[in-house]
């Protein structure tokens, strides 16, 4: 594979829009075609004009399909589906009632946002057709092989399992209710909710952990199981997982909880850890004593007595997966002083609950992503009004200038606001789709009385003192002060060694307003 650098196009050519255009509007027939007959598709009031216009068309192959579209289907939000998505929690559960409702068949699971501006999470009915078209630089990064030893540090339970019954009365279709990353994991994989049991004691091929460490549900007592079983094999080459934070927190744990770490690799007993009860046979069955290990971990110590300290106890390791940009990108520091310099921390690509978006563009480049979907992507300038009018093609976008995407899925969503605002830096070579990286959250910030501090407000103050001469930021977080008027926004570092030579200086000229640097 090459590993020479792709730097985007400030322009498309005439070439690459055409084939970029002809790409985009190919997979919108398809998904009307698929979608439009859908319960939803029917009868919602959003798309009553739309299939006015369509009435006699061949949906699939006339291509004035797509400029009805454009010209009529208005942008939609959460709540044109959560009357929908409501039926799922309904009873009964009937097939005949829930089939076809947002898509063809039965979703395969119910997606649970991770991060949403609503009092309660969202839920996205998710089809294992969507997930087929998933881009193959996805899953190939989600799926593990007996080729590689994998730390796969990924929950494989569910808040509920819906059981949607047949005419006869029988269970047809058993639908988790998960975190995307969980459904996900397991559609690539093939994972169904009905062969759990039958995986319960094993561990799956390329993995370290037992399956049934994915059925863990308190944080850090699923970090530590992971930890002791990564740390007993020496060959480890892989971690794969959610969030950077993620690493960074097993590795809080390993520190912490180092005696009892090696003491149980020593006995080869699963630690006295809480909230294991449910799984702790299954884990026992596959942890051996290894006494030799323990004492050549002791050896090396603790993850904070040395730099780089993760090539030491793994000198096989060569990468780490995870969601690692936007804010997540503010505890990569953390995570390379334990890495150190050789392993490569790789994003898994940019998405969300509702679809996923793009693929990195470079190896080792976690910022910087383009635009690969199995869906439609479409965008919103930021400065413009949220009207259908304003929406803009691929190939319209202007580098420079900040976007709100716009989704039409397999899964059912038609011109779906994502919250996310993204920055287009140009267009990749060999495809001409949009680069771009991650901006903000569309409406997540800190609200006050005369301004409304955002995430990417937040993200680019904490970048601009991540400097040796001011402080090397870890992780932060930020509050809002009211202790005088008028309010401001506060920030809690955590920092890598002492405060730089400027922060000195300035302790030095104004030693009472330090706490409002």
């Amino acid at each position: 594979m090459s590993t020479s650098t792709v730097c985007p196009l400030s322009s498309l050519s005439s070439e690459l829009k055409a084939a970029l255009q002809e790409r985009t509007e190919h997979r919108l027939r398809n998904i009307v075609a698929s979608n439009i007959t859908t319960h939803y598709g029917t009868s919602a009031a959003s798309l009553s004009v739309f299939r006015r216009v369509i009435t006699g068309k061949n949906v699939q192959e006339d291509p004035t399909v797509v400029i009805d579209f454009r010209r009529v289907v208005p942008v939609t939000d959460y709540e044109s589906y959560s009357p929908f998505v409501a039926k799922f929690f309904s009873h009964p559960r009937k097939q005949f009632a829930l089939e076809n409702l947002l898509a063809p068949g039965l979703p395969s699971f119910i997606g649970i946002s991770s991060s949403t501006t609503r009092n309660k999470s969202k839920l996205f009915a998710k089809y294992s057709r969507g997930w087929s078209n998933t881009p193959p630089s996805f899953t190939k990064l989600l799926q593990t092989t007996n080729l590689e030893k994998t730390a796969y540090i990924y929950c494989f339970g569910y808040r509920e399992l819906l059981e949607v019954m047949g005419e006869d009365g029988e269970v047809v279709k058993k639908i988790p209710v998960c975190i995307g990353t969980c459904g996900g994991v397991r559609d690539t994989e093939n994972w169904s909710v009905e062969m759990d049991s039958t995986r319960m004691g094993a561990i799956m091929p390329g993995h370290v952990s037992p399956w049934a460490t994915g059925f863990i549900t308190h944080h850090r007592s699923f970090l530590l199981i992971h930890a002791l079983f990564a740390l007993s094999e020496p060959t480890l080459e892989r971690f794969n997982m959610t969030f950077l934070t993620f690493f960074v927190d097993l590795i809080h744990h390993i520190q912490e909880h180092w005696d009892m770490l090696i003491t149980s690799m020593r006995d080869g007993t699963i630690p006295d850890v809480e909230h294991i009860d449910h799984v702790r046979t299954y884990l026992q069955v596959n942890f051996r004593a290894n006494p030799w290990r323990a004492e050549e971990l002791q050896n090396i110590g603790p993850p904070l007595t040395c730099s780089a300290w993760a090539q030491r106890v793994w000198p096989n390791l060569k990468t780490l997966i995870c969601i690692c940009s936007g804010t997540f990108a503010t505890v990569m520091p953390k995570a390379r002083s334990v890495l150190g310099e050789n392993v490569l921390i790789q994003n898994v690509g940019y998405g969300c609950t509702e679809c996923i978006m793009g693929r990195t563009l470079n190896v080792g480049d976690t910022e910087t992503f383009v635009l690969e979907s199995g869906d439609v992507i479409e965008f919103l300038d930021v400065s413009e009004a949220l009207v259908h009018d304003n929406i803009l093609q691929s190939w319209d976008l202007q580098p420079g200038k900040c976007y709100q995407p716009a989704a039409t899925t397999e899964d059912g969503l038609w011109r779906y606001l994502i919250d996310d605002i993204i920055q287009v830096t140009g267009f990749d070579p060999r495809s001409g789709s949009p680069v771009f990286k991650f901006y903000g959250r569309k409406n997540l910030a800190i609200r006050l009385p005369y301004a409304a501090i955002t995430e990417a407000h937040l993200v680019s103050v904490v970048r601009a003192i991540n400097t040796e001469d001011v402080m090397k930021v870890q992780e932060f977080t930020a509050i809002v002060d009211q202790r005088e008027l008028p309010q401001t926004v506060g920030f809690f570092f955590e920092i890598i060694g002492d405060i730089g030579t400027l922060l000195h200086r300035l302790d030095h000229i104004a030693p009472t307003h330090h706490d409002t640097i």
